[in-house]
């Protein structure tokens, strides 16, 4: 962990990462430690020294509130330059270790994992006869994960005396609000440190190893098939982070069940489920998870059913905000190539998310509803102008129902393919998996 070139590549990930421009209580940058007088070298000496001699504590993180849905605000903690390079370097120590025992059911903040990963193991345990789905989420996870359940999971992999009372010293760091007040951490782990979502899967862990032992309790497919027919149910987690979904194959009583049972699970590292994301509903019905509607219909054209997943209402509503926000009156005086250029760099990274789901639809009404849109915020900005000026000006020559200005053309959602997403199941490689050789 005080290792140089540990240290080294801790400093590119935070110096990287766009955060880096945002300083701690100390008030460092990372372009503020590279034109330092030590600059970066005099920096991670100091930290290696500090290290070495045991003397090194974490600063209390700046406390920041951001806006989210629906009114409430998430807290977010900003540890200093210093401490995140630490907590980078200590990641680079511990998430091998722990990566190789984690469950294949858990998919956020895990290197080669993505959201897409999730939705699609859950559409394949759907078309496997797991209808039933409970759905439900842990309520302010990073604010209670009790520290002594946490560390007593680090402690089963980790026995390094040095290590560890450094992951203890990060937790009971404290928080700085933005009165000026410092705030005790008894508890959790301060949402936007770099070690963060790792301690936060790590205590999560043990719900993914309840439903595994669930899972292994039937040694074979055919043990599992009895035990359905005998009234017995089968379970499949599937979780991102502090959002999980239990496949059910069984009733709906089963599902049912899940509320006490993963509520009880949860407590044991101090966590409790959010009631009013909490529920159980059928396949059919579908429900959203991770910005997508899941739900089964019978395939157009044709008697089959099928399980989907496409942009739920949420998703497209919050994005048309977004859109009707660039093209309102506060942007009036900006330059229409700087607002078409702000726009697709909205759209672009929405429908990156969403092209490898049933889509299209959802990208031709949002291409609609961005069309009316732009041309009304063109209209607005040229009043003494007729509207086939405006046509003439802004449509380029390629594509009728386009606009473009200073050679920038606005993004056409429409455009954007569908690719399916290829379900991978538990052939996802980590960094560290050992690649076969060509012979």
């Amino acid at each position: 962990m005080a290792d140089p070139a540990f240290l080294l590549q801790a400093w590119r990930r935070v110096r990287d990462n766009a955060g880096s421009r945002t300083a701690g209580i100390d008030g460092w940058t990372g372009p503020g430690i590279e034109n330092s007088v030590g600059g970066v070298a005099g920096f991670l000496s100091q930290i290696r020294e500090d290290l070495k001699a045991r003397t090194f504590t974490p600063l209390p993180v700046a406390e920041r509130l951001i806006p989210k849905a629906g009114g409430k605000l998430r807290r977010l903690g900003i540890p200093t330059a210093r401490d995140r390079v630490v907590q980078a370097s200590l990641k680079l120590v511990l998430e091998p270790i722990f990566e190789t025992g984690f469950s294949s059911s858990s998919y956020g903040f895990r290197p080669g994992r993505r959201a897409q990963d999730a939705i699609e193991d859950i559409r394949h345990h759907a078309r496997a006869g797991y209808e039933w789905v409970f759905e439900t989420d842990i309520a302010n996870c990073f604010d209670e994960i009790s520290h002594t359940a946490l560390m007593g999971r680090v402690r089963r992999r980790i026995s390094d005396k040095r290590v560890l009372a450094l992951v203890k010293a990060f937790l009971h760091a404290g928080i700085l609000t933005g009165d000026g007040l410092l705030r005790d951490t008894p508890a959790g782990t301060p949402q936007g440190g770099i070690l963060s979502p790792l301690l936060a899967n790590i205590a999560l862990s043990v719900i993914d190893e309840h439903f595994d032992a669930k899972w292994n309790t039937h040694v074979s497919e055919y043990h599992r098939r009895r035990h359905r027919k005998r009234g017995g149910a089968t379970y499949r987690l599937v979780r991102y982070a502090d959002d999980l979904a239990v496949m059910v194959f069984g009733a709906r009583e089963h599902a049912e069940a899940l509320r006490v049972e993963v509520a009880d699970v949860a407590a044991k590292v101090g966590l409790r489920l959010a009631q009013d994301k909490t529920r159980t509903v059928h396949i059919d019905d579908g429900f959203d998870f991770l910005g997508f509607r899941v739900q089964r219909h019978i395939q157009w054209g044709a008697d089959r059913r099928r399980v989907y997943s496409y942009p739920s209402a949420k998703a497209a509503k919050a994005v048309r905000a977004k859109v009707k926000e660039m093209t309102g009156r506060q942007t009036m005086n900006m330059d229409p190539a700087v607002v078409f250029i702000r726009l697709g760099q909205i759209l672009r990274g929405w429908t990156n998310y969403y092209r490898h789901g049933a889509s299209k639809i959802a990208f031709s009404e949002l291409d609609h509803y961005l069309w009316h849109r732009v041309w009304k915020w063109l209209r607005r900005r040229h009043r003494r102008r007729h509207w086939r000026w405006i046509a003439r000006t802004y449509s380029p020559p390629h594509d009728r129902w386009g606009f473009t200005a200073e050679g920038v053309d606005l993004f056409r959602p429409a455009r954007v393919p569908i690719q399916r997403y290829r379900y991978r199941g538990n052939a996802i490689p980590t960094p560290w998996s050992t690649r076969p050789t060509n012979t």
